[in-house]
């Protein structure tokens, strides 16, 4: 089997999705504009029917596998947003959904999780613990197991955010994505660049964690410390195995953002846009008031916001690091 997605998956993946799930607005945010140097426009996967995109490729991967293999249950690890959205793609399906997450994962994405019908496993230990405990579960019980950003289906998922972003705004210039495992990015620029090569895709990585910013100078795959983050849905040591050669094939630019400019950006989006969405989703933002991406007046930029899953006091005591 093909370790990445195609074009034609992410258009097979998009009809697939489309009786399912939310075609995102692309919204212009003009009163941000003139702090952040570019025509600006926001793709709100915080408004996702589970509040973040990930809905995307676990749903997309569990209707494309066959019935048989997923009749005894879907699972996987995640940080939160994965996890509600294998959650509800297996009540869609009418099967068991079995999530292993981080015993520090914010209360509300666990509970969001439950809420959806899922077996909630908390358990400690980095991400590759946490896998490794999900394979085991899985080969016991003969779950499915659902890889948040290394499974070529899951990136045609993501994908169709891209597909999106060209249909509602045909002369953008450049596409700021956030970028944890991989995934997201992966989907995201394979659409965009095999529709539209000049489009500029840049991928924002926290400075804490900068695992593909270092693999891309490095020439390989690196394993670095992992760090603590505001960011934590994009908190991991080591690259993406399967995404990695392509973004490297497709992502022009990786920058480094950090914590306190993702917090900004966070303050931004609430105040500014109205938009509540969480560190994550954020650094886009954090990335142009930081810097650290070039940008001109006229540019057209779209930043994918990519969730909204934190509770709002968490959310309300984190906007105050920006004061």
């Amino acid at each position: 089997m093909r370790n990445y997605p195609t074009i034609q998956d992410i258009r097979e993946a998009r009809e697939r999705l489309k009786p399912h799930i939310r075609h995102t607005p692309l919204l212009r945010a003009e009163k941000m504009e003139k702090a952040l140097g570019c025509q600006l426009w926001l793709k709100p996967e915080t408004l996702q029917i589970t509040g973040a995109f990930k809905i995307r490729g676990a749903l997309n991967t569990a209707l494309a596998l066959p019935r048989d293999a997923v009749a005894n249950g879907l699972i996987a690890t995640s940080s939160g947003n994965h996890a509600q959205g294998l959650a509800y793609a297996a009540r869609m399906l009418g099967v068991k959904a079995f999530l292993v997450l981080p015993a520090s994962a914010p209360e509300v994405k666990i509970a969001n999780t439950r809420a959806l019908g899922a077996e909630v496993i908390l358990f400690d230990g980095d991400n590759a613990a946490r896998w490794k405990k999900t394979y085991e579960i899985a080969e016991e019980n003969g779950y499915a197991v659902i890889h948040g950003f290394e499974d070529p289906l899951v990136m045609a998922g993501q994908g169709t955010i891209g597909c999106e972003i060209l249909d509602d705004l045909q002369d953008v210039d450049t596409v700021i994505v956030p970028l944890g495992g991989g995934g997201l990015i992966s989907g995201i620029a394979t659409a965009i660049k095999e529709t539209k090569p000049s489009v500029r895709v840049i991928g924002a990585e926290p400075a804490l964690t900068p695992k593909y910013f270092h693999s891309r100078i490095n020439g390989e795959r690196t394993s670095l410390p992992l760090k603590d983050t505001v960011a934590d849905g994009l908190r991991l040591s080591v690259p993406g195995r399967n995404p990695y050669p392509i973004i490297e094939k497709y992502v022009d630019e990786i920058v480094l953002v950090d914590d306190a400019h993702i917090v900004a950006g966070m303050r931004m989006l609430a105040n500014d846009a109205k938009l509540i969405a969480e560190p994550a989703a954020s650094i886009g933002i954090g990335a142009l008031l930081g810097g650290a991406v070039a940008v001109r007046p006229d540019e057209k930029v779209c930043a994918v916001l990519s969730g909204g899953n934190w509770d709002l006091c968490d959310l309300a005591a984190i906007y105050q690091r920006a004061e």
